[in-house]
This record gives structure tokens, sequence and C-alpha cells, in this order.
């Protein structure tokens, strides 16, 4: 093989290989610890929050070589030029968010859980439900006719 080629490839591999490290780093931070609170003393009880935590990860990595061409300004001519031109890239992107569902609250006597009220989470539902029932409306009339 090319020596050039392998270099690349070896470059190529150390990408993937951080990103395989990035993912692990994420996949041991969800922890119980990420979810639930450490309990505060209120009142004579015990306060614990849950929330909903969640995480998003995409990554991608490519090498390869192929024939070099010459260009005039940018355009490709698609007249070849001796040799191969070779090149590697890699890109990712991702991003958390967490948000409060639930307070545990702890006495001698009781454990009560009570979740939070989220307006916005609802009210996202409800006009999404009213949007696919506006949508399957339209489509049956459209079938009739």
């Amino acid at each position: 093989m090319d020596e050039r080629f392998l270099k690349v490839a070896d470059v190529s591999r150390e990408s993937e290989d951080q990103s395989l490290r990035m993912l692990e780093k994420l996949i041991d931070a969800a922890t119980p610890e990420a979810v639930f609170s450490k309990p505060i003393e209120v009142g004579g009880s015990q306060v614990i929050t849950a929330s909903e935590v969640s995480v998003g990860l995409g990554f991608g990595h490519g090498f390869g070589k192929g024939p070099k061409y010459i260009t005039n300004l940018g355009v490709d001519d698609g007249e070849s030029a001796e040799g191969e031109s070779m090149g590697s890239g890699g890109g990712g992107g991702g991003g958390a968010g967490a948000r409060p569902v639930a307070v545990i609250s702890i006495s001698e006597d009781e454990v009560k859980v009570q979740p939070i009220f989220d307006a916005t989470k609802i009210a996202l539902a409800f006009f999404t439900m009213l949007g696919s029932i506006f949508f399957l409306g339209a489509q049956m009339k459209r079938r009739k006719m």
C-alpha cells in the first residue's frame, strides 16, 4: 500500500478512537446522580428532586483516495492529473438537556412524590395532536374526491 494512504488511514483511526472515548465518557456519566439529587433536609423531611435527562451525540469519519483533477477556478473540468489525491475528515456534535419532573419528600411517616407540572410540554403535545387531526382530515377529504 501507498505510504501516504496509510498515514491518512492512521489519522482517521485516531480521530475515530477519540470519538469512541468521548462516547464512553458520556455513557459513564449516565449515573443515578444525573437523575436524582442528593437529599436535602427541610423541616424534618428529606427532599430529593428527580429529573429527566437526555443526551444526543452523532459523529462520522472517513478517508479515501482518488485521481487528482486539474481545476480552473475550482471547477472540475474532468481532466486527470498525474497521481492521486487523498484526504480524511470527520465531525460530530451533540447536546444534553435536563428538566425537573418530580419532587420526592421523605418524612418519618410517609413518602410523597409530587410531579412537576410542565405547561410547555402539555401545550406542545396538544398542538401536535391538533395538527395531526387537521392533516389526517385533509388526507381523508382528498381520498373521497
